[in-house]
């Protein structure tokens, strides 16, 4: 993909990222015994969550997926405090048999209390992969399961599936991966930027990525998974940088009980001087103030604005070869896609034999 006439990078726009994943979704449903039906629970008046939720429910309407949104707390009642109910709310959602995923609309506490919310959500009906149990098996590099594992209490650091291809052995399936960062690396293997040509598993190889933020709902995972294909990653906070890397700094040699994973190391190197090495920059800083500088930009680069706010200045494209301002479209549709998986997946666990 060349610069546009102007001599800028191009301005690619999500939509054409995500035409590929509604024909999948679709074919995915068309092969559904029953209608999917996913719940939103809205627990703020906060006008970005409740946009969101308006965005899910026509996204649904769209494919014939099912939408219910519950509304508690101040979404419910001004009179109420923000996520008044919300525990509740979701413990009933698990329990209900006519429900196959949940999704929460983030933020409500905010910081550990949120990440408590993530917790009680089942991993069977969890569309945004926020789980612990998701959590782990992308830190670890798992990526193929037993659907059996999702009930089980603890995650499990006996001997892993090593990674071939794509495809999952038989008796296992994929898990599931958080929706925002895995819409990232989507956007990233249409541009080019992961090289089909390497071994599925280490396709980014070879690329420095910045990301900026380091959530656990974005973030880092998305810092994680880009390492663990093989990216050299940094991975910037308000307060430090790390650098994520799958090789290791001893000897490879070495023998492990897991499989090859990122690890994260402390930096020396500023976040002028990461981004002046890094091929592709991501940022995703919920603060409408904050702009990544685009002299310090590597010439060439790529650029993906994760948050609600344009986190790039306004030449960006001045310097980045492509710039993607958005990707929200392509994160609800791995959304759908981790709702249909987690639906297949239900029928498969004892958990799902009894319903």
């Amino acid at each position: 993909m060349a610069a546009d006439a102007s001599g800028k990078g191009l301005l690619l726009k999500a939509d054409l990222i995500a035409d590929a994943f509604r024909a999948e979704v679709k074919e995915s449903l068309s092969e559904c015994i029953r209608q999917p039906t996913l719940i939103g629970i809205l627990a703020t008046s906060s006008a970005p969550s409740k946009f969101y939720a308006d965005f899910t429910r026509k996204q649904c309407e769209e494919f014939g997926i099912n939408f219910v949104l519950k509304k508690i707390g101040s979404a419910e009642n001004p009179e109420l405090a923000d996520g008044y109910g919300v525990e509740e709310a979701i413990i009933e959602a698990n329990e209900d048999t006519g429900v196959d995923g949940i999704m929460v609309y983030y933020p409500i506490f905010g910081g550990q209390q949120d990440h408590y919310l993530q917790q009680i959500v089942s991993p069977l009906k969890d569309v945004e992969g926020l789980n612990f149990k998701f959590h782990y098996n992308l830190y670890h590099n798992i990526r193929f399961i037993e659907p059996k594992s999702l009930t089980s209490s603890l995650p499990s650091s006996g001997t892993h599936i090593p990674v071939k291809d794509d495809t999952p052995p038989p008796g296992t399936v994929k898990s599931i991966i958080p929706c925002t960062p895995l819409g990232v690396v989507k956007c990233l293997e249409h541009i080019g930027v992961y090289n089909k040509i390497l071994a599925y598993g280490d396709r980014a190889y070879g690329k420095t990525v910045t990301v900026v933020n380091r959530s656990e709902v974005v973030g880092r995972p998305l810092a994680a998974l880009l390492a663990n294909d093989g990216a050299r990653v940094f991975s910037v906070d308000i307060d430090s940088i790390q650098e994520y890397t799958k090789r290791p700094r001893t000897s490879p040699e070495a023998t492990r009980k897991y499989l090859p994973h990122h690890t994260a190391h402390p930096s020396n190197l500023t976040l002028q001087e990461c981004l002046a090495l890094s091929d592709v920059v991501v940022s995703a800083v919920p603060s409408a103030d904050y702009k990544v500088k685009t002299e310090w930009l590597k010439e060439g680069c790529v650029c993906l604005n994760v948050a609600a706010d344009k986190n790039f200045e306004k030449d960006v494209r001045d310097k980045a070869s492509i710039y993607i301002p958005a990707v929200g479209k392509v994160t609800i549709l791995m959304l759908l896609r981790n709702l249909l998986r987690l639906s297949r997946y239900k029928e498969s666990t004892p958990e799902g034999t009894q319903q």
